[in-house]
């Protein structure tokens, strides 16, 4: 039998209201005419399943997939309940769920196929089947997504995934089913009122959906790293779609994208996007995590994933910091924690010298773009964009922190340990932090760094008054 293959990958919203009363604000309206795009793409891509991966559908104990041969009931929203209710019927691939559950644990996941009447379907995987696959035509997969698993468990779930369709001989289309930022008004609204809640999540989820319509899946779940850093509520839930579909559809960022809406649906920013595989090379990442292949049981796998109990954490809760002005002293918690005896800063007059500054992550020591080499030293690839923002924004925080900003600086020194391979990139990425601030700068070619980093920056800044 032929190798099963994957045509499609979509986002889709879990909100019911597409489905419901689409009639009552435009901007539904539009994600409803998105869906059915969407349901034609896949009837044109010719698959015979679609694979649901719902962030709404939540397992505690390993993960879970729906292996009832037709289950049946009528859903009604627990938020929306107002809205009406949503009759369903659908049809399962009893033996591809099998394959589901199997794979998955031959790559060390907890998980078991659960097959009864009255077993609840979660309200993101009514919407996007009755509106995906209205008429039954095509047989479903459903996948739980495990509350606590991290990227790592998420991307291995993915991978799971991708060898029980390959087993599977048919062409399946798999869909993620999730907003993007999912910060929600908490209270009833009209729906002329709805809008996305928040200015900053909305900058990010135009950033996410700018990486889908350029094809650019494996960058936008490494992105994850940078929102986290980003938003004040730091919610995983958004990112483990990302994180399942870039391993369910190969890790690359070789794909045709397509944004068919985004609109918001009660504060959150719902969007429809489709991708495509492409045949030609897989495109360049601008972004290299630690890849894992098999589960083993520990929730921080990668090394280089920010702890996500930590991330949890309030702002008021996570700093620690010992800011004296007055003694000219000034460190803090939230940038990478010096290797020496020396703080991230010192007052002298009115101006601020700051100490080396790194790329590394406060909390975990994490290198974004990775390390240049490995315990034994050998040499390793790294993306030295993304280690130069890391820098700057570390900057950035210990500036922050001591009563200055990016825009106070008045003299930059640059260390990189490859001046011919990483010039460009760094100073790419430096024109966009410095280019209107202008500061004298310095750039030096040296042989090595303390830990195994391509660049360390030291600033001269003035003091706010």
């Amino acid at each position: 039998m032929a190798n099963g293959e994957i045509v499609l990958g979509l986002l889709v919203p879990a909100h019911p209201h597409p489905l419901l009363c689409p009639e009552k604000n435009p901007g539904w309206a539009r994600l409803r005419e998105a869906y059915e795009q969407a349901r034609l793409i896949i009837e044109e891509s010719e698959a015979e399943i679609i694979l649901v991966y719902s962030t709404l559908w939540i397992s505690i104990i390993g993960h879970q997939f729906q292996g009832l041969k037709e289950p049946e009931w009528t859903h009604v929203d627990h938020d929306f309940h107002y809205l009406g209710s949503m009759p369903y019927k659908f049809k399962i691939d009893t033996e591809f769920a099998e394959n589901l559950s199997n794979s998955a644990k031959s790559r060390g996941l907890e998980s078991r196929v659960v097959s009864y009447h009255g077993f609840p379907i979660d309200t993101g995987t009514v919407v996007a089947l009755s509106l995906l696959n209205p008429d039954n035509k095509l047989q479903a997969g459903i996948c739980s997504s495990n509350m606590y698993s991290n990227r790592a468990e998420t991307i291995v779930l993915g991978k799971s995934c991708s060898d029980a369709i390959k087993k599977s001989g048919k062409k399946v289309a798999v869909v993620v089913v999730s907003s993007l930022s999912n910060r929600m008004f908490t209270d009833k609204i009209k729906p002329h009122e709805d809008k996305i809640h928040s200015q900053k999540d909305d900058e990010w989820n135009k950033k996410i959906l700018q990486f889908l319509e350029e094809g650019r899946l494996e960058d936008v779940s490494q992105l994850s790293r940078q929102i986290h850093q980003q938003i004040r509520v730091q919610k995983v839930v958004s990112f483990k779609p990302m994180w399942w579909l870039a391993g369910v559809m190969g890790q690359h960022n070789n794909f045709s994208g397509k944004v068919h809406a985004y609109e918001p649906v009660h504060g959150a920013g719902c969007a429809i996007a489709s991708l495509i595989p492409k045949t030609e090379d897989v495109g360049d990442k601008e972004y290299d995590e630690d890849d894992v292949e098999e589960y083993h049981g520990d929730r921080e796998v990668l090394e280089t994933q920010i702890k996500e109990d930590e991330d949890e954490i309030d702002d008021s809760q996570e700093q620690n910091n010992e800011v004296d002005l007055d003694e000219g002293i000034v460190s803090t918690s939230r940038a990478p924690k010096p290797v020496g005896a020396y703080p991230h800063a010192r007052k002298v007059g009115d101006l601020l010298y700051l100490s080396g500054v790194g790329p590394r992550q406060s909390r975990s020591n994490a290198i974004p773009g990775g390390p240049v080499k490995d315990s034994n030293g050998s040499p390793l690839d790294y993306n030295m964009k993304a280690q130069t923002i890391a820098c700057i924004e570390n900057i950035k925080t210990i500036l922050e922190d001591s009563g200055s900003s990016l825009d106070d600086v008045v003299d930059v020194t640059s260390f990189l340990i490859n001046m011919d391979r990483d010039f460009a990139d760094y100073n790419s990425i430096y024109a966009d932090y410095f280019g209107e601030i202008r500061p004298t700068r310095t750039t030096l070619e040296i042989k090595s760094l303390p830990t195994p980093i391509a660049v360390e920056m030291k600033v001269i800044a003035k003091i706010k008054n």
